[in-house]
């Protein structure tokens, strides 16, 4: 399997269309054609299911679509970090992260390495834990900040000084609104919406289901999420009440929604992770000893 092909084969399944992705790859349509049958005839699968206007994946197409995504990024990350060699004051970071603004120290961090080194980019990757170690179990990141509880035992890492503060995202018309917090008892027998990674099988350190204890195990979870924007649209649309951290859904003025803190009071830290062993570009390893710095200056 050549690069190449794999970048024509993505072409074909964003657009949908031969013709439309010859007209984006500047190829001729039987050319590109050529190049897809002679991919199929490569792997032994049919990877598309040809229709009048518009072409469809197959079960084969859309494992290879993930494949080929993954490998071309892998592919343009390697050369970022070999161009960066040349040159130690440019090239690519890449970051995955939970929804959080405690993060925020990272982002200033990374405004004042652009402001010494202009030649650094920036890629940011949002998701859950669970997506952001895949990624970075692949090499598609270097770093990843995740949101206590997650399982870091096979990465190094660095706690973060920040914290976030849990608590319930609900409508302003909501009964709980009027309280200024809200306890364990408040919550039993009420539609909830969860994040996936907070309701991780019990174990010991998930400081979310130990905040509940042996009530837990009975909660009414109608619903989970992995981005906190898709759950203040359920709240919203009043299915239930989201358990999130403050500070990333709107709570403004203008909006239907407010949050209120759990009592007693739970916090999650932050741990920034990266692979044993990893072998860093100039870029990525100029990053982590800036914050190192930082979070444990030298005495």
């Amino acid at each position: 399997m050549e690069l190449r092909v794999l970048r024509y084969f993505l072409a074909v399944a964003r657009e949908g269309n031969i013709t439309a992705a010859s007209n984006s790859l500047h190829l001729s349509q039987p050319t590109l054609s050529r190049q897809i049958k002679e991919l199929e005839e490569e792997l032994g699968q049919q990877l598309l299911i040809r229709k009048s206007h518009r072409v469809e994946l197959t079960p084969e197409g859309a494992l290879l679509k993930k494949r080929a995504e993954e490998i071309v990024s892998m592919a343009e990350k390697t050369k970022a970090e070999f161009d960066s060699m040349n040159n130690t004051v440019s090239g690519d970071i890449y970051i995955g992260g939970g929804e959080t603004r405690a993060i925020k120290p990272i982002a200033v961090l990374l405004n004042e390495l652009r402001d010494e080194f202009p030649g650094l980019r920036y890629h940011i990757y949002s998701g859950n834990a669970e997506d952001v170690t895949e990624r970075l179990d692949k090499g598609l990141l270097d770093f990843g900040i995740l949101i206590q509880p997650a399982d870091i035992t096979k990465y190094d890492y660095m706690s973060l000084p920040e914290k976030d503060i849990w608590g319930v995202l609900m409508r302003k018309d909501s009964p709980l609104s009027k309280k200024n917090h809200v306890e364990k008892s408040d919550l039993l027998g009420l539609p909830l919406i969860c994040s996936r990674q907070a309701i991780l099988p019990h174990r010991t350190g998930n400081e979310f289901s130990d905040w509940f204890a042996e009530d837990f195990k009975s909660l009414d979870i109608v619903s989970t999420f992995n981005l906190v924007y898709n759950a203040s649209i359920l709240v919203e649309a009043g299915i239930g009440y989201a358990l999130t951290i403050d500070n990333i859904a709107d709570t403004g003025a203008d909006s239907p929604l407010c949050f209120r803190p759990l009592m007693p009071r739970l916090e999650s830290g932050l741990d920034i992770v990266w692979k044993n062993h990893q072998v860093f570009s100039p870029a990525a390893e100029l990053f982590l000893g800036r914050l190192k710095e930082r979070i444990d200056p030298p005495a």
